[in-house]
């Protein structure tokens, strides 16, 4: 799925680029924090973002990874409801951020783009549901093996013949993005490693063999044409 901004073209694009007030962001920096009732979103132009949200037993789950070119915070902006969710910076971050206002001018005036924004907040729903069909019928390991796959599809970048992902992400983070213990995480990482698929290191993961990643997570062996990029 491409991001947002590489969905506009032309001038549509040169006046959203235009919007807001340029920001950096710091690693672990917050972006946009969960139940404030602010009204506006953030362009990321580069680097990575988490989006995460609290769960009742006080633990949090780590929702989806945004990147450059992806817009946060939409849904707020558009149905002047709390923020869901939580935004914080993987790493160093430039971005616009966008008043509800100046966002609500920009598609009135560019319809398709407006069309675009709800497009892509309907495929993140339809993407949040049927992963979690997905995930009710497979074990630990093939979740994170689709996981990690779709990660080297989406951020991963070329290092000889592997793929390594290009976002620093802990065993809590890739056991809340999989909906299992970090015991379990730990476990299914190691057998993964020991099937020759996967390398790692502190926070890095490299991916040696994306179609054997693939049929561990019940994939067939190559990507779509124009992979999905969930995260």
């Amino acid at each position: 799925m491409r991001s947002f901004l590489g969905r506009l073209h032309g001038r549509v694009r040169t006046d959203m680029l235009k919007l807001g007030t340029r920001r950096h962001f710091s690693p672990e920096e917050i972006l946009i924090r969960e139940g404030d009732r602010s009204h506006y979103v953030v362009l990321l132009h580069s680097g990575f973002a988490k989006v995460t949200a609290g769960l009742e037993n006080g633990r949090e789950a780590l929702l989806a990874i945004r990147a450059g070119g992806d817009i946060v915070g939409e849904m707020a902006a558009l149905d002047d409801a709390p923020r869901s969710a939580t935004v914080t910076a993987c790493g160093e971050i430039s971005a616009s951020v966008v008043e509800y206002n100046d966002l609500q001018l920009f598609l009135r005036r560019h319809s398709d783009a407006a069309m675009t924004l709800t497009g892509m907040v309907v495929e993140k729903l339809r993407w949040a549901n049927r992963r979690r069909v997905e995930f009710g019928s497979l074990p630990v390991k093939a979740r994170l093996a689709r996981v990690l796959s779709e990660l080297a599809i989406s951020h991963g970048h070329p290092v000889r013949r592997s793929l390594v992902i290009g976002i620093a992400l802990s065993q809590p983070e890739l056991a809340a993005l999989t909906g299992s213990s970090e015991v379990t995480v730990h476990k299914a990482l190691r057998e993964l490693r020991q099937e020759g698929l996967l390398a790692t290191g502190y926070r890095r993961i490299t991916v040696l063999d994306l179609s054997g990643l693939r049929r561990a997570a019940s994939l067939p062996d190559s990507p779509p044409h124009h992979p999905q990029k969930p995260y």
